[in-house]
């Protein structure tokens, strides 16, 4: 094979160089320098082989940066503000082949059937509790979402609240623009050498961690796992003892069956008298009618929850008691922040949620990688280049059962495979392998082939 990097070879006569400020360059001047000693060679923009134009739907307002790098592609994109039912996604999703969503869009095993075209799905969030990942990878759909992107903005209003909870200030200026002056020191407190508990220590508590410690609180947080601290934060062997010794109990876990009202009735009663409670993780994982009474009895000195167990579709749309049962309860209650699920809602999270999944999106259907795919095999194959003009690279995803390489060697054995790398991830497997000198009119005749065999759930070229 051709190095990747071409060095040329000295053929004339060694000649010395001597310095001069005439002569002399930056350090920034050399890296930049395009000559042929460091220019890399640009990888090949690669097509699916049937050419058809590829179109995304981005529903709930993902960021207009997302849209820009899609369109940049060529892909044709629908973008829209509001998500989407299920039965208005079973009508629309047949004629995609990638969909962005955020929280609120759910892909179901319905929607998934009548996704014919659907290759993949980006979440632009953290969880994907919102898609049937099982379901998505039997189809051969990868699910990618952006587990780093908003942890310093979930992180930032945390602090925000213990704050605000603490200084019962939320409530002050609420009075103040009903026209009540109520200055008092009662119940209010300083955070300065109050006890913070982290429920879930991965990419937001622990940044949380930092952040509050720099404030003089101290740290405890609990997981399921044995984890490092950062600073001067320290682990507890049980959710029971996080909850007898935080002031403030802070939850950042995904919704998972197990995580289902993990604070309950039972566990409200083991938190200190007068402490708080803050919810940014997923509405379900609060037993929100044993909050209300936690907070009713003064057990509790406040709350604070930007995630609720359903929530609106939409911007305007109303957060009642149709919607939950103890809505207008809840927010009848004094020293209880209500926000509408905008932990993630900064520019710069939206920007950099925009630019990680999109970017993960387009490798995937460009190049085939499934890097950072949450219920998929990650595989991915060095880039083919521009001076590789008749390689062709085959994405075959199929079932995970003994006997599927052979088959697909069989098919392209009179091919010069140049690189191989297949993964599997429980029932599911993907192959990536890229061919040589393989002709145009063998290349319908291989996709053909390889779709033919036995556990073949979704093969695509791309050349």
């Amino acid at each position: 094979m051709t190095p990747a990097v071409s060095i040329p070879q000295r053929t004339g006569p060694a000649v010395s160089a001597s310095y001069s400020p005439t002569n002399a360059t930056s350090i920034h001047d050399r890296m930049n320098r395009r000559d042929s000693v460091n220019a890399i060679r640009m990888p090949k923009v690669l097509h699916p082989v049937d050419n058809e134009d590829l179109r995304l739907l981005l529903l709930e307002n993902i960021s207009q940066e997302a849209v820009k790098t899609f369109r940049d592609q060529g892909f044709h994109v629908d973008h829209m503000t509001k998500a989407l039912s299920e039965d208005e996604l079973v009508e629309k999703i047949g004629s995609y082949h990638a969909i962005g969503i955020r929280s609120k869009t759910k892909i179901t095993e319905r929607v998934i059937k009548a996704a014919s075209k659907l290759l993949v799905v980006g979440c632009f969030c953290i969880g994907t509790n919102q898609v049937d990942l099982d379901t998505a990878a039997k189809a051969g759909i990868p699910v990618f979402n952006s587990p780093f992107s908003n942890s310093r903005s979930v992180a930032e209003l945390v602090i925000s609240e213990v704050i605000a909870l603490s200084r019962q200030y939320f409530q002050r200026g609420f009075e103040m623009r009903e026209g009540i002056w109520n200055k008092q020191s009662k119940g209010c407190w300083e955070i300065r050498g109050k006890v913070l508990g982290i429920v879930g220590y991965g990419h937001i508590g622990s940044q949380l961690s930092v952040l509050s410690e720099a404030m003089g609180m101290r740290v405890i947080f609990y997981d399921v796992v044995n984890l490092m601290p950062l600073g001067s934060a320290r682990q507890v062997e049980s959710l029971s003892a996080l909850l007898e010794e935080a002031d403030f109990v802070t939850l950042h876990v995904p919704e998972l069956p197990e995580t289902t009202n993990m604070i309950g009735a039972t566990e409200l009663a083991q938190m200190k008298k007068g402490a708080y409670l803050i919810n940014n993780a997923r509405g379900k994982v609060v037993d929100i009618p044993a909050l209300v009474d936690a907070l009713k009895s003064g057990h509790l000195a406040g709350a604070a929850l930007d995630v609720y167990p359903s929530e609106p579709g939409s911007n305007g749309a109303p957060f009642d008691d149709q919607l939950n049962s103890w809505a207008s309860t809840l927010r009848s209650i004094p020293n209880v922040i209500l926000t509408p699920h905008i932990g993630g809602s900064t520019e710069e999270a939206q920007r950099m949620i925009g630019e990680e999944v999109s970017s993960a999106l387009v490798r995937y259907l460009n190049y085939g990688s499934t890097v950072g795919a949450v219920n998929f095999p990650e595989v991915d194959l060095r880039a083919i280049t521009a001076e590789q003009p008749d390689h062709v690279r085959v994405c075959y995803v199929h079932n995970n059962i003994p006997g599927v390489l052979r088959q697909v060697n069989e098919v392209l054995s009179p091919y010069n495979v140049e690189k191989q790398y297949s993964d599997s991830k429980s029932d599911v497997a993907y192959l990536m392998a890229d061919i040589a000198d393989v002709s145009p009119t063998d290349i319908n005749r291989l996709r053909e082939l390889i779709s033919k065999t036995s556990s073949n759930i979704l093969t695509r070229l791309l050349a």
